[in-house]
């Protein structure tokens, strides 16, 4: 690397390490953050020599990038974002890090993907899905597509991974000329009834779907998310077994065997590390406290709202809701998603917006109470199984309390 690239890498490495040592963070942003600041082009410098797979999308992209750097990890070593930071201050916080490795796995934020492209060059990328997602400051869904698509188009040496159930992300990267489809499912619909091609409406019947007006349809997977595991290209089935809860997680599992196999890994490889993986950045965490189990689900949009609900138990769960900065100033997304399926249990209310979501609760016939604290919510409920759904900031505020469980 150039010279002014050294130091900005040294520089970087001490920057993150006095923030954890601090405990002001992981430092998988202020690292990338001042290493930039020196070299605008760190990235750039830091990602040359290595084969690096990106994944993007709305929804599961941490838990992707933590299970494909897992899968990867077969032929070595292999630096990646673990804690969620994907935009190109944590990516460059996390290469320079870990150092020279032959292999990076990096989350990428969707709206950051076509700059993330042209400073890493990727072997692969992989594209989960698209819907809605803090829409007062984010693209609305139709026009990231076409972001993804301009993006691909003018990079046709890339191996695509993206996800055939998802009409926005089969449009983006239906022209790429290197494209291995996978079938992870799709339960949220609510963001792609219209073709983003023609205009006309979506239709759809079991598993497929297809435009009314345009030749757009659902490609034919090579990897397929079956029962409780996955049928890779030559047709062989594969049991997934996952510490991590959910259907959604197999899909997950699933995307992460088909960007590893374009690195030569074979899934009877991957499967073993996949097993291992416990939790992401807090996510799916499980912590005793006062003889209650704890497990921590995140959920920032509609889309995470229902596989959440899928994934929790029937047990007392606790809504915590922010609109910080992060997480989008607007919380009218809440009245998008169908709280229904918390009727049956007790459910306790939190968060700086806890009081806009106790009327979407009312709405939906969910009785709840609203505690002023996590310590409160606690106290609240029987020893046994605790659920905490919340959005980002939240979710990061119940971590802090849990000291920053991983």
């Amino acid at each position: 690397m150039p010279l002014i690239a050294k130091v900005a890498t040294s520089v970087s490495k001490t920057a993150a390490a006095l923030s954890r040592a601090a405990g002001r963070g992981d430092g998988s942003v202020i690292g990338g953050w001042i290493g930039l600041k020196i070299d605008p082009d760190l990235l750039a410098h830091l990602a040359a020599g290595r084969a690096v797979a990106l994944v993007s999308g709305t929804n599961g992209k941490t838990t992707t990038t933590r299970l494909t750097a897992a899968a990867v990890g077969v032929l070595g070593r292999v630096a990646t974002n673990s804690f969620g930071a994907n935009m190109p201050t944590g990516h460059t916080s996390a290469l320079a890090k870990e150092g020279h490795t032959p292999f990076a796995v990096l989350e990428v934020d969707e709206h950051y993907l076509a700059q993330v492209i042209d400073q890493t060059r990727p072997k692969v990328v992989a594209l989960l899905n698209l819907s809605r997602d803090q829409l007062d400051r984010a693209k609305e869904v139709a026009m990231m597509a076409q972001l993804w698509k301009t993006t691909l188009a003018g990079h046709p040496d890339i191996r695509v991974v993206a996800n055939a159930d998802d009409p926005m992300v089969v449009w983006a990267a239906a022209s790429s000329p290197q494209t291995t489809w996978f079938s992870a499912g799709q339960r949220w619909h609510d963001d792609s009834f219209v073709c983003p091609e023609s205009g006309h409406p979506i239709e759809r019947s079991g598993g497929d779907w297809w435009c009314t007006g345009c030749p757009l349809r659902r490609p034919r997977p090579q990897w397929v998310v079956e029962d409780e595991g996955v049928i890779d290209p030559r047709g062989d089935w594969h049991l997934v077994k996952l510490q991590l809860p959910g259907r959604v997680n197999i899909g997950n599992a699933a995307t992460a065997l088909a960007v590893a196999a374009e690195f030569g890994v074979r899934p009877i490889e991957a499967l073993p590390r996949l097993s291992r993986v416990a939790s992401i950045a807090g996510r799916y965490a499980q912590v005793d406290r006062d003889g209650r189990n704890i497990r921590l689900l995140l959920a920032k949009n509609p889309a995470s709202w229902l596989e959440a609900f899928d994934m929790a138990d029937q047990a007392p769960t606790l809504l915590s809701i922010n609109a910080r900065d992060p997480d989008g100033l607007d919380t009218s997304w809440l009245y998008d998603v169908d709280f229904s399926p918390l009727r049956d249990r007790p459910v306790l209310i939190t968060g700086d917006r806890a009081f806009d979501l106790a009327v979407r609760l009312q709405v939906n016939h969910v009785p709840f109470r609203h505690v002023n604290s996590f310590d409160e919510a606690l106290r609240s409920v029987p020893p046994g199984r605790l659920e905490v759904i919340a959005n980002y900031t939240a979710f990061q505020d119940i971590r802090a309390e849990l000291d920053r469980v991983n």
